[in-house]
C-alpha cells in the first residue's frame, strides 16, 4: 500500500483530503505545518508528499528542499493559492514534481497521485536496485558496483525468482518447476549446481543466497 503524507495547516482541507485518501485506499500521515512533517521523514518512509505552500514554522517550499537534499526521491505535489509563473518556477525549482492551485478538486488530486504513482511503478518494473547492485530486467544485465556480473540464462532467470520472493524459503522443486518446468524429471541437484554458481557471482553483493538444511534456499537482502 502507497503512503501519503498530506501537510496543510487548514484543519478543514486535512479533514477532506483525508477522507478522499482512506476511499482510495491510500495509507496516509496528517501533518499541521512542514515542521511536522519534515521530523516524520526521520521514521516514515512516504511515496507521496502533498504540501500546502504557506505554512506557519516551516513553509511548503521550505520542506521540499530539505527533503530534496537529502535525496529523498518521494512523489512531491505542491497546493496553494499563488498561481503566478514565477511561484511555478520556484516550486519546481525547489523539486516539486506536481503543482495545484487552491481552491483545488480532490478527485484531481487523486487522479494526478496515481498517475505519479504509475509511472514511478512502471519504470521501476523494468529493472530492480539492491545498493550498488542494479538488475535491468529489459536487457537481462546486471552490474554490481559499475561492474558487470556475468550471468547465464539460468542464472538470471533464477535470480530474478529469488527477488519475487525474498526472505522466503524456496524448495527445491518450488525452484525445478519454475526454472525448468513442470515436465522436467532429472536430478533435483541440478538446482544447487546453479545456485552454487550464481551465489558465488553474488558473494560480495547486497543479496545473499542462503541454504536451509533439507529444504532450499532463501535470498536474504543486506542494509547499509
Amino acid at each position: 500500500m502507497n503512503k501519503v503524507c498530506f501537510v496543510d495547516d487548514e484543519q478543514n482541507i486535512r479533514r477532506l483530503v483525508a477522507y478522499d485518501l482512506k476511499q482510495a485506499g491510500y495509507d496516509f500521515t496528517l501533518c499541521e505545518n512542514g515542521q511536522e512533517a519534515y521530523l516524520k521523514s526521520k521514521s516514515e518512509k512516504f511515496d507521496v508528499y502533498i504540501i500546502d505552500w504557506m505554512m506557519p514554522e516551516m513553509d511548503g517550499i521550505t520542506l521540499v528542499k530539505k527533503l530534496r537534499s537529502e535525496n529523498n526521491g518521494a512523489i512531491m505535489i505542491m497546493l496553494t493559492a499563488k498561481s503566478e509563473e514565477e511561484d511555478l518556477i520556484d516550486a519546481f525549482e525547489a523539486g516539486v514534481d506536481d503543482y495545484l492551485t487552491k481552491p483545488f478538486s480532490s478527485r484531481e488530486l487523486l487522479v494526478r497521485i496515481k498517475a505519479h504513482l504509475s509511472r514511478i511503478q512502471s519504470k521501476q518494473a523494468s529493472s530492480l536496485t539492491y545498493q550498488d547492485l542494479h538488475i535491468n530486467l529489459m536487457n537481462r544485465v546486471v552490474t554490481h558496483q559499475n561492474q558487470p556480473v556475468e550471468l547465464t540464462k539460468t542464472e538470471f532467470d533464477l535470480l530474478i525468482y529469488f527477488t519475487q520472493h525474498p526472505e522466503t524459503v524456496l524448495s527445491r522443486d518450488q525452484i525445478l518447476s519454475k526454472i525448468w518446468g513442470f515436465e522436467y524429471d532429472g536430478d533435483t541437484r541440478i538446482v544447487d549446481v546453479h545456485v552454487f554458481k550464481l551465489r558465488s557471482k553474488l558473494e560480495k553483493s547486497p543479496l545473499q543466497i542462503k541454504s536451509v538444511r533439507g529444504v532450499g534456499y532463501l535470498l536474504e537482502i543486506t542494509h547499509e
